[in-house]
């Protein structure tokens, strides 16, 4: 067998990260189209929906975050617990990513009466503001179910199966797009809602989904392998454990998710025109970004399980055939960004009014110059810190994004929009700025190596001794 051909089929290689990663890009595209496919509704719908959507929809995700990234750690748990054949310590790891979830909701619950006072700040026009209060209030109802289905996702993706994570985002995309254009504009027997049908639609597909989850993990050949029932109980240790290196994910996708937030939230005051080509621009990024991360979330997956197997090498390999691939993809989408872009535009423009949507079509063609260019550079984000997440590196990645969203992003961002009343591509050019940043920082992070002798599992079993190999 020659060089290339184990490097392609071999441990390691492009087969067996292609065969994890394809089920997960289909998963993540699903959600991705779900979100891209809401806003050209609403875009449709007034420009003042659209132009809600996006900061409303973000600050929720970016409170959801902190807890949805220290759930979603539970897929290293149990590729780490899988490599180490330790079985009956994977139903419990999921458990706990699931009390995660309990909490989660709650704090959400916590935010809907802060809504209007919070959006306020924002200075947003009035009419946007009022969308705004509605969209967040909703999507807060829906946020345990989501939290929740993460972790439940851990135990399939985790595991190296993730087709049923695919299946079931597929079928929470179709369930929220039906339900969505018939809340939206009033279709099929529904009232016309607006921007409250979007919001109504996303929550039920939520519940849906998890429910679906539920019914797959509990069933009884899954509890005699892995205690997905049995394992239940509240385990202080292993939550701890989930917290002590889930959390700092949880915290750094809080942050990333955070400053774009900002960065939206900013940029808004510059007018509804620039709010609303900065939400498609994002949109349509979004759109090509997002079944990119199915990737990462493959790399994690398989150095955890190969790092549970004490074999980093092999994970170091398979994190490199996962960066050359996604770089190939990424390379190519930017280069259409810059060529063609209104194939990306043309949706958003079907259904809105044709001489409102020209100002705001101008603009987004100039916006995506910015995105192909930090679009290679957020390769390296996606692979690189997934990789020494997967290890349990999740501290540095979460400093890494604290410093520099202040110092690139947030801060610069402000001053130049609020305080020197510069425009819009004096802020997109500090965003491109951010993502180079990270790209780098997370490549040199990898390449010191220090992630290969990482571990979040314990040496030895906590409970029980192993049920045996799947």
């Amino acid at each position: 067998m020659g060089p290339y051909k184990r490097c392609r089929s071999g441990q390691g290689g492009y087969k067996e990260i292609i065969t994890i990663a394809l089920p997960l890009i289909l998963s993540t595209g699903a959600w991705t189209v779900q979100h891209f496919v809401d806003r050209m509704f609403l875009a449709w719908y007034s420009p003042q929906s659209i132009a809600a959507a996006m900061p409303a929809g973000m600050f929720c995700f970016t409170i959801m975050s902190l807890f949805l990234g220290t759930a979603g750690y539970v897929s290293t748990f149990v590729a780490q617990y899988s490599g180490a054949t330790r079985n009956d310590r994977i139903g419990p790891s999921i458990w706990q990513g699931f009390y995660v979830a309990v909490i989660g909701g709650f704090v959400l619950g916590l935010f809907i009466p802060l809504a209007e006072p919070l959006f306020r700040l924002a200075g947003h026009a009035p009419g946007v503001q009022e969308l705004e209060v509605i969209y967040f209030q909703i999507l807060s109802l829906g946020a345990f179910p989501v939290i929740a289905c993460a972790a439940l996702g851990g135990f399939f993706s985790g595991r190296g199966k993730p087709w049923p994570v695919m299946w079931i985002s597929s079928i929470g995309t179709i369930v929220n797009l039906v339900l969505d254009y018939g809340m939206i504009f009033g279709k099929w027997g529904f009232p016309e809602m607006g921007i409250k049908g979007a919001g109504i639609a996303t929550v039920i597909s939520s519940y849906i989904s998890l429910a679906i989850y539920m019914g797959l993990v509990l069933r009884d050949p899954y509890e005699r392998l892995y205690s997905t029932i049995s394992g239940w109980r509240f385990e202080r240790d292993l939550f701890l454990r989930l917290v002590r290196y889930g959390l700092p994910s949880g915290v750094e996708f809080f942050l990333d998710i955070g400053a774009f937030s900002m960065f939206i939230l900013i940029v808004g005051r510059l007018g509804t025109m620039e709010l609303a080509s900065t939400n498609i621009a994002f949109n349509i990024n979004n759109l090509a970004f997002m079944p990119m991360i199915g990737f990462g979330m493959a790399v994690s997956v398989l150095v955890g399980k190969y790092l549970g197997m004490d074999k980093p090498d092999i994970a170091e390999k398979r994190t490199y055939s996962g960066f050359r691939v996604t770089f190939l993809y990424m390379l190519t989408l930017a280069i259409a960004y810059v060529l063609v872009p209104d194939i990306f535009i043309a949706p958003f423009a079907l259904g809105a009014n044709t001489k409102g949507f020209k100002a705001i079509h101008d603009m987004t063609v100039v916006l995506l110059r910015f995105v192909a260019l930090y679009s290679l550079f957020d390769t390296m984000n996606i692979i690189f810190a997934s990789a020494i997440k997967g290890a349990g590196d999740t501290r540095f990645v979460m400093i890494i994004i604290l410093v520099l969203s202040l110092m690139l992003l947030v801060l610069p961002v402000y001053l130049s929009v609020v305080v020197l009343h510069k425009g819009i591509y004096v802020a997109w050019s500090f965003a491109t700025l951010y993502v180079m940043a990270l790209g780098i920082s997370f490549l040199m992070r990898f390449r010191g190596g220090k992630w290969k002798a990482m571990r979040v599992i314990r040496e030895a079993p906590e409970l029980l001794p192993p049920t045996g190999l799947v």
